[in-house]
């Protein structure tokens, strides 16, 4: 290599909900893992938040697509298109051109084989020269500032869009982990699912997401409860607009199942852990990351159901993302741990 590198460094929180690329330790972008195509051409119109905005309200011809379901590419087509552009994004920014990239990506840590190919095809594909894949769990570890080298127990649960990463990690290696496709979009699906058998109003992902976030909470009981939130929308009816006031009470009660799921995924990957790491979990607590640890009142009540601390991460929506740029910038020391 000579003097100049033209090798640009990149890491990709590759999320179904949203994607968030680092370069040079700053984040770069943030935005909804969402693609706008034309049907006829197959070009793509728009990405990330712009694609968004558009969700829901395109004429024929346009297709806004989410590439990702349940934290893997459900659409390979439109995965390679979106990385593409969100490159395409921070390439402008940032008035850099780069003939290759090294690029580290995190991906759900129940993943196949097939669906690991998958993602490293669309990010070869996109112009990532050195691709390597961390796990979810460890790049959250690693975002949170755990040292995941020493010989001691951490359990991280990250709840993301897709699924719900439970794992933990001791001298640099996953010693147990659960994931499930249970996580934020299934929370989305149960509040219109609420929605329209207790309201009768139909209302979108969008608006179900606002909900979530506004009056979003697992447990019926708060000290610091939010106000009724207000949804807009039609009758299932008669299909006239109708106004209904929504409580946290009523939106916990519908997602409970949902929680459940989540609280049962956690004692699973509980019983398999050793004793000696067991007891490392009992005096550190159990870190929770992603959108999902933001939802009032659930490191409360898993803390209360299983007897141990649970502690919600600082910026949880973050910890997955700087973990994989903190993987990139120590490429050589944590080389082991990827793929």
């Amino acid at each position: 290599m000579g003097l100049f590198s033209f090798t640009q460094e990149i890491a990709v929180d590759l999320g179904t909900a949203n994607t968030i690329i680092i370069h040079n330790d700053k984040i770069v972008i943030n935005e909804p893992s969402m693609v706008a195509i034309h049907t006829r051409t197959g070009k793509m119109e728009a990405v990330g938040e712009p694609a968004r905005q558009m969700y829901g309200k395109v004429p024929e011809g346009i297709h806004v697509v989410r590439p990702l379901r349940d934290g893997v590419i459900a659409d390979f087509q439109a995965a390679e298109m979106m990385i593409r552009g969100m490159i395409k994004k921070v390439s402008s920014r940032h008035h850099w051109f780069s003939p290759s990239m090294r690029m580290v990506v995190c991906i759900p840590s129940g993943s196949t084989e097939v669906e690991i190919r998958a993602v490293r095809d669309s990010s070869e594909h996109a112009g990532g020269r050195d691709v390597y894949m961390i796990y979810e769990p460890m790049a959250a570890a690693l975002g949170i500032g755990l040292d995941v080298l020493a010989p001691e127990g951490n359990m991280i649960v990250d709840i993301g869009g897709g699924t719900t990463e439970i794992a933990v990690i001791s001298l640099g290696g996953i010693v147990s982990n659960k994931s499930i496709k249970v996580a934020g979009d299934d929370l989305n699906d149960d509040i219109v699912e609420h929605m329209r058998r207790a309201h009768g109003v139909k209302v979108g992902e969008r608006t179900a997401e606002l909900i979530k976030i506004n009056v979003g909470a697992a447990l019926t009981d708060l000290d610091d409860a939010p106000e009724d939130y207000v949804v807009h929308g039609p009758d299932l009816m008669t299909s006239l607009p109708k106004e209904v006031h929504v409580s946290y009470q009523e939106i916990c009660h519908s997602i409970e199942k949902s929680i459940s799921k989540i609280e049962a995924a956690v004692l699973q990957a509980l019983e398999q852990t050793p004793p000696e790491l067991y007891a490392d979990l009992v005096k550190n607590g159990v870190y929770l990351t992603g959108g999902g640890a933001l939802l009032r009142g659930l490191d409360k009540r898993l803390s209360d159901k299983i007897g141990i601390t649970f502690h919600v991460a600082e910026e949880p929506l973050l910890a997955v993302a700087r973990g994989t740029g903190v993987a990139l910038k120590n490429i050589k020391h944590f080389r082991f741990l990827m793929k």
